[in-house]
């Protein structure tokens, strides 16, 4: 049963087995494969990662059926969601200009909304360090989690923050392609999902998001002092 992060002897500790590494690496390489094309346009801000205490307690702790269920949904490595903007329902995706994948406006909001022309020119001024920043941080949260013998993961504090935001960019991208934009948007999509079979896309996706925000928030909790 996975078990969330801890603080133990000044690293941070959780328990993962491989099918749910492997679930979490796959979609942060997805991510790092948007925002690291071979020519990058530019951007201006990037969120940061929310560090509350989830449903699933402060502890740390996997808490009962309600996770198993979630993670009893996430299939076998390598059976994971895709974050390709192309392999989205066009009723998720709506209508957007193709050579800016929305994706990366959750990313990489737009610094003046009021103002095309300086916001273009922020981006062009700010997003490749911000990519380049992300990218790091996604590149060193893979390897963390990679290459793992056991279900044991133990990060030093470097390891521990740049998987946080790395986790919160994947989070971004997988809400957006879920759909959810606004606070309420989450509960409203898991009524509409409470009706479909188990093996359903859109309740696999769901599931792994819940998953995710779990994960976070227990990490998130964890390196708090």
């Amino acid at each position: 049963m996975a078990r969330g992060f801890k603080r133990r002897h000044g690293r941070y500790v959780a328990t993962l087995d491989a099918v749910e590494r492997g679930l979490v690496v796959g979609l942060m390489e997805q991510v790092l494969e948007l925002i690291e094309p071979e020519q990058a346009p530019s951007g201006d801000g990037a969120p940061g990662a929310d560090g509350a205490d989830g449903p699933y307690g402060p502890g740390g702790e996997s808490g009962g059926d309600e996770f198993d269920q979630i993670v009893a949904g996430l299939g076998g490595i390598g059976m994971g969601v895709s974050l390709s903007a192309a392999d989205q329902a066009p009723e998720l995706t709506g209508s957007f200009p193709r050579d800016r994948d929305p994706a990366l406006e959750r990313i990489f909001p737009t610094a003046n909304r009021e103002d095309d022309q300086i916001a273009a020119e922020f981006r062009r001024l700010t997003e490749g360090g911000l990519r380049d920043r992300k990218s790091a941080n996604l590149t060193t949260a893979i390897r963390a989690l990679s290459g793992i013998e056991d279900q044991k993961i133990s990060l030093e504090q470097p390891q521990a923050l740049a998987l946080l935001i790395a986790l919160t960019d994947v989070r971004l991208v997988l809400g957006e392609r879920l759909g959810l934009q606004r606070d309420d948007d989450f509960d409203l999509l898991e009524e509409q999902v409470s009706g479909l079979p188990p093996d359903d896309p859109a309740v696999y996706a769901l599931a792994v998001y819940d998953f995710l925000t779990w994960l976070q928030e227990t990490l998130a909790h964890a390196l708090t002092p």
